[in-house]
């Protein structure tokens, strides 16, 4: 996406960033996860990003070893802290994070004393002023369809969606697609794209995965880029990860989970 930012003495075209929502309804299935080891290999192949931790449980921002979140994601919708201040580096080279932390759960509060419309727009204005300075921003939402996941759909270009291979995070893809994504698509965010499912948390050893898999494939089967080929496999070495605070990248890369992630990235970057 390119911008025209204008001065006294020309105008500056400046690229701006990528913005990807990571979201589903339903807790547990990966997305912190995923959304933290994409950006790690995106800022491996050497893409600078800027992680948002929009859930107020801050998984994302402890999975980075961020402790100091004074300064967060909360203050800046409040307009107390500019969004630049409150941006802390990572572990990883060119991986930015605007943590969170528990106050963002009253964040649904304050917003809800704001006009309806405005109310959705508070992450994408104070995003803005970040988006000349990173290639993506990926924001990591909460397992909900509150106004904090809303304010992410607006605030985005493209939406991700973790899916984990069981059946009732199947029955919510199929709600949050049909009903949630369309309506924002249709209201406030028209220029929002679906770049794709992403299968997470599969085991090969039930049948349960390979048919959850088979049936989302059938179902987009009119639409197959709407489902990444790379599927990201049970894996104790990405669970281990966040306790150490790296992403997968350098915990153990060699293991088939981080492999998944690399490749996987690799699909996400040629689609968004």
């Amino acid at each position: 996406m390119i911008e025209v930012t204008r001065n006294n003495c020309s105008d500056i075209i400046l690229p701006m960033a990528k913005v990807v929502v990571f979201a589903n309804q339903k807790g547990g299935v990966g997305k912190t996860t995923t959304t933290v080891n994409i950006g790690a290999y995106m800022a491996e192949a050497g893409k600078k990003v800027l992680l948002v931790d929009f859930d107020p449980q801050g998984n994302l921002s402890s999975s980075l070893g961020i402790t100091n979140t004074e300064k967060s994601v909360y203050e800046v919708l409040l307009g107390e802290v500019a969004a630049r201040d409150a941006v802390q580096s990572t572990p990883q080279e060119n991986l930015f994070i605007l943590p969170s932390n528990l106050n963002l759960s009253g964040a649904t509060i304050e917003l809800s004393k704001s006009d309806k419309k405005d109310s959705l727009q508070y992450l994408k204005n104070g995003l803005n002023p970040l988006k000349s300075s990173y290639d993506y921003i990926l924001i990591d939402c909460p397992p909900s369809l509150g106004v904090l996941t809303v304010n992410g759909f607006v605030a985005a270009d493209t939406v991700l969606i973790p899916l984990q291979c069981e059946y009732f995070a199947l029955e919510g893809l199929k709600y949050m697609y049909s009903m949630t994504i369309k309506r924002i698509q249709k209201s406030v965010n028209p220029n929002l794209k679906i770049a794709g499912i992403i299968f997470t948390m599969y085991d090969s050893r039930t049948n349960l995965g390979k048919e959850v898999i088979k049936s989302v494939q059938d179902t987009f089967k009119q639409h197959p880029e709407m489902v990444f080929h790379t599927v990201i496999p049970r894996n104790i070495r990405l669970s281990e990860a966040p306790s150490h605070g790296v992403p997968i990248n350098h915990y153990d890369r060699n293991c088939i989970g981080a492999k998944c992630y690399e490749k996987l990235t690799k699909e996400v970057l040629k689609r968004v």
